[in-house]
Protein backbone atom coordinates (compact mmCIF):
# COMPACT_ATOMS: atom_id res chain seq x y z
CA UNK A 1 0.00 0.00 0.00
CA UNK A 2 1.00 3.53 -0.30
CA UNK A 3 1.87 4.38 2.93
CA UNK A 4 4.07 6.93 5.44
CA UNK A 5 6.40 3.63 5.81
CA UNK A 6 7.24 3.78 2.19
CA UNK A 7 10.31 6.45 2.92
CA UNK A 8 12.75 5.95 0.14
CA UNK A 9 13.16 8.75 -1.87
CA UNK A 10 11.12 11.12 0.43
CA UNK A 11 12.41 14.41 1.38
CA UNK A 12 12.35 16.19 4.79
CA UNK A 13 13.10 13.10 6.74
CA UNK A 14 16.72 14.25 8.10
CA UNK A 15 19.90 12.80 7.29
CA UNK A 16 20.59 8.87 8.87
CA UNK A 17 22.38 9.20 11.94
CA UNK A 18 25.50 6.47 12.17
CA UNK A 19 25.54 5.42 16.09
CA UNK A 20 28.76 4.80 17.08
CA UNK A 21 28.32 1.06 19.48
CA UNK A 22 25.14 1.20 19.07
CA UNK A 23 23.31 -1.62 21.72
CA UNK A 24 20.76 -4.18 20.10
CA UNK A 25 18.03 -2.53 22.34
CA UNK A 26 17.97 0.87 23.78
CA UNK A 27 15.47 -0.50 26.58
CA UNK A 28 14.68 -3.54 28.51
CA UNK A 29 10.95 -3.30 26.98
CA UNK A 30 12.39 -3.24 23.51
CA UNK A 31 13.95 -6.79 24.19
CA UNK A 32 10.69 -8.13 25.61
CA UNK A 33 8.80 -6.85 22.85
CA UNK A 34 11.17 -8.71 20.69
CA UNK A 35 10.88 -11.91 22.30
CA UNK A 36 6.76 -11.73 22.51
CA UNK A 37 6.64 -11.18 18.91
CA UNK A 38 8.60 -14.42 18.56
CA UNK A 39 6.81 -15.83 20.84
CA UNK A 40 3.12 -15.15 19.78
CA UNK A 41 4.30 -16.27 16.22
CA UNK A 42 4.80 -19.62 17.25
CA UNK A 43 1.24 -20.05 17.39
CA UNK A 44 1.26 -20.10 13.52
CA UNK A 45 -1.64 -17.94 13.50
CA UNK A 46 0.13 -15.29 10.83
CA UNK A 47 3.07 -15.04 8.82
CA UNK A 48 6.25 -12.86 8.57
CA UNK A 49 4.35 -10.87 5.42
CA UNK A 50 1.51 -10.13 7.30
CA UNK A 51 3.41 -8.82 10.22
CA UNK A 52 4.93 -6.77 8.37
CA UNK A 53 1.23 -5.84 6.43
CA UNK A 54 0.26 -5.05 10.13
CA UNK A 55 2.87 -2.18 11.50
CA UNK A 56 2.07 -0.34 7.56
CA UNK A 57 -1.06 -0.40 8.74
CA UNK A 58 -0.73 2.26 11.73
CA UNK A 59 -2.02 5.75 11.15
CA UNK A 60 0.67 8.04 9.58
CA UNK A 61 0.98 10.11 12.82
CA UNK A 62 1.23 7.37 15.06
CA UNK A 63 3.97 5.77 12.97
CA UNK A 64 5.89 8.67 13.02
CA UNK A 65 5.91 9.43 16.54
CA UNK A 66 6.74 5.48 17.22
CA UNK A 67 9.88 4.00 17.52
CA UNK A 68 10.95 0.44 16.36
CA UNK A 69 9.81 -1.57 18.57
CA UNK A 70 6.44 0.79 19.39
CA UNK A 71 5.55 -0.40 16.10
CA UNK A 72 6.11 -3.65 16.43
CA UNK A 73 4.04 -4.06 19.32
CA UNK A 74 1.27 -1.62 17.68
CA UNK A 75 1.50 -4.41 15.43
CA UNK A 76 1.64 -7.38 17.50
CA UNK A 77 -1.72 -6.22 19.62
CA UNK A 78 -3.64 -5.69 16.38
CA UNK A 79 -2.96 -9.39 15.27
CA UNK A 80 -3.62 -10.87 18.39
CA UNK A 81 -6.90 -8.85 18.34
CA UNK A 82 -7.84 -9.78 14.69
CA UNK A 83 -7.05 -13.40 15.27
CA UNK A 84 -9.67 -13.35 18.32
CA UNK A 85 -6.32 -14.60 20.75
CA UNK A 86 -7.39 -11.06 23.08
CA UNK A 87 -9.97 -8.69 23.43
CA UNK A 88 -9.40 -4.88 23.67
CA UNK A 89 -10.43 -5.06 26.78
CA UNK A 90 -8.36 -7.33 27.79
CA UNK A 91 -5.36 -5.67 26.53
CA UNK A 92 -6.44 -2.01 27.66
CA UNK A 93 -7.15 -4.13 31.87
CA UNK A 94 -4.18 -6.43 31.74
CA UNK A 95 -7.22 -8.90 33.16
CA UNK A 96 -9.05 -11.91 31.01
CA UNK A 97 -12.33 -11.99 30.43
CA UNK A 98 -14.45 -14.27 32.55
CA UNK A 99 -14.53 -17.51 31.19
CA UNK A 100 -11.25 -17.40 29.62
CA UNK A 101 -9.58 -20.07 28.32
CA UNK A 102 -5.64 -19.70 28.71
CA UNK A 103 -4.06 -21.18 25.97
CA UNK A 104 -0.85 -22.96 26.60
CA UNK A 105 2.78 -20.68 25.37
CA UNK A 106 5.05 -22.24 23.42
CA UNK A 107 8.09 -23.86 24.30
CA UNK A 108 11.17 -22.12 23.50
CA UNK A 109 12.40 -25.05 20.75
CA UNK A 110 8.93 -24.31 19.24
CA UNK A 111 9.56 -20.54 19.29
CA UNK A 112 13.35 -21.36 17.55
CA UNK A 113 11.19 -23.88 15.26
CA UNK A 114 8.60 -21.52 14.04
CA UNK A 115 11.15 -18.32 13.64
CA UNK A 116 13.02 -20.10 11.52
CA UNK A 117 10.63 -21.29 9.69
CA UNK A 118 9.06 -17.87 9.67
CA UNK A 119 11.64 -16.37 7.93
CA UNK A 120 12.58 -18.98 5.58
CA UNK A 121 10.36 -17.95 2.35
CA UNK A 122 12.14 -19.72 -0.38
CA UNK A 123 10.28 -22.47 -2.13
CA UNK A 124 12.59 -25.52 -3.71
CA UNK A 125 10.62 -25.93 -6.83
CA UNK A 126 10.55 -25.47 -10.45
CA UNK A 127 9.02 -22.65 -12.07
CA UNK A 128 9.79 -21.21 -15.13
CA UNK A 129 11.87 -17.53 -14.82
CA UNK A 130 10.01 -14.71 -16.79
CA UNK A 131 13.74 -13.17 -16.94
CA UNK A 132 16.69 -13.50 -17.74
CA UNK A 133 20.14 -12.32 -16.48
CA UNK A 134 20.97 -8.92 -18.34
CA UNK A 135 17.28 -8.53 -19.65
CA UNK A 136 15.87 -4.63 -19.45
CA UNK A 137 12.86 -4.45 -17.40
CA UNK A 138 10.12 -2.23 -15.81
CA UNK A 139 8.75 -1.75 -12.29
CA UNK A 140 5.84 -2.24 -12.55
CA UNK A 141 3.53 1.18 -11.84
CA UNK A 142 1.18 0.44 -9.56
CA UNK A 143 -1.04 1.58 -6.44
CA UNK A 144 -2.06 -1.81 -4.66
CA UNK A 145 -4.09 -1.14 -1.07
CA UNK A 146 -2.67 -4.15 0.32
CA UNK A 147 1.12 -4.92 1.33
CA UNK A 148 3.65 -4.75 -1.43
CA UNK A 149 7.53 -4.86 -1.21
CA UNK A 150 7.96 -2.88 -4.29
CA UNK A 151 8.66 0.36 -3.30
CA UNK A 152 7.10 3.54 -4.36
CA UNK A 153 10.34 5.56 -6.17
CA UNK A 154 11.29 2.47 -8.44
CA UNK A 155 7.55 2.43 -9.56
CA UNK A 156 7.74 2.61 -13.50
CA UNK A 157 11.30 3.05 -13.75
CA UNK A 158 13.51 1.05 -15.76
CA UNK A 159 16.56 -1.18 -14.98
CA UNK A 160 18.07 -4.27 -16.06
CA UNK A 161 18.58 -7.96 -14.13
CA UNK A 162 21.07 -8.71 -12.53
CA UNK A 163 20.91 -12.18 -11.75
CA UNK A 164 18.44 -14.50 -10.12
CA UNK A 165 18.15 -15.31 -6.61
CA UNK A 166 15.60 -18.18 -7.06
CA UNK A 167 11.60 -18.44 -5.67
CA UNK A 168 10.27 -17.51 -3.13
CA UNK A 169 7.13 -16.49 -1.42
CA UNK A 170 5.08 -13.58 -3.05
CA UNK A 171 4.54 -11.01 0.25
CA UNK A 172 1.72 -9.47 -1.70
CA UNK A 173 -0.57 -12.15 -1.82
CA UNK A 174 1.22 -14.44 1.87
CA UNK A 175 0.39 -11.38 3.61
CA UNK A 176 -3.55 -11.51 3.25
CA UNK A 177 -3.33 -15.19 3.44
CA UNK A 178 -4.64 -15.35 -0.33
CA UNK A 179 -1.34 -17.90 -0.96
CA UNK A 180 1.81 -18.47 -1.05
CA UNK A 181 1.96 -17.59 -4.99
CA UNK A 182 5.57 -18.76 -5.14
CA UNK A 183 7.77 -16.95 -7.66
CA UNK A 184 11.09 -16.07 -8.97
CA UNK A 185 12.68 -12.87 -7.11
CA UNK A 186 15.83 -10.81 -8.73
CA UNK A 187 18.44 -8.48 -7.91
CA UNK A 188 17.41 -5.16 -10.25
CA UNK A 189 19.37 -2.59 -11.09
CA UNK A 190 18.21 0.86 -11.18
CA UNK A 191 20.54 3.91 -12.36
CA UNK A 192 20.56 6.27 -9.70
CA UNK A 193 19.59 8.72 -12.47
CA UNK A 194 16.40 6.71 -13.67
CA UNK A 195 15.37 6.81 -10.61
CA UNK A 196 16.34 10.21 -9.28
CA UNK A 197 17.25 12.81 -12.02
CA UNK A 198 20.55 14.47 -13.43
CA UNK A 199 21.14 15.56 -10.08
CA UNK A 200 22.60 11.83 -9.29
CA UNK A 201 25.70 11.00 -9.79
CA UNK A 202 26.18 8.65 -13.01
CA UNK A 203 28.22 6.00 -11.46
CA UNK A 204 25.54 5.38 -8.44
CA UNK A 205 22.88 2.60 -8.74
CA UNK A 206 20.25 0.70 -6.36
CA UNK A 207 19.81 -2.88 -6.86
CA UNK A 208 16.31 -3.99 -5.29
CA UNK A 209 15.22 -7.57 -4.32
CA UNK A 210 12.28 -7.84 -7.02
CA UNK A 211 9.40 -10.39 -7.42
CA UNK A 212 8.43 -11.47 -11.36
CA UNK A 213 4.82 -10.26 -10.57
CA UNK A 214 6.34 -6.16 -9.80
CA UNK A 215 8.48 -6.35 -13.35
CA UNK A 216 7.28 -6.02 -16.59
CA UNK A 217 9.91 -6.65 -20.08
CA UNK A 218 11.19 -2.77 -21.02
Amino acid sequence: MNGVHDMGGMHGMGPVEEKKNEPVFHNPWEGRVFAMVGAAGALRKWNIDAGRYARELIPPAEYLRMTYYEKWYAGLVDLLIAKGLVTSAEIESGIPAAGFSKAAPPTPEEILEASANRARTRRDIFITPRFQAGQRVRACNINPVGHTRLPRYARGKLGAIDRDYGVFVFPDTNAEFLGENPQHVYAVRFSARELWGEQAKPQDAVYLALWDDYLEPA
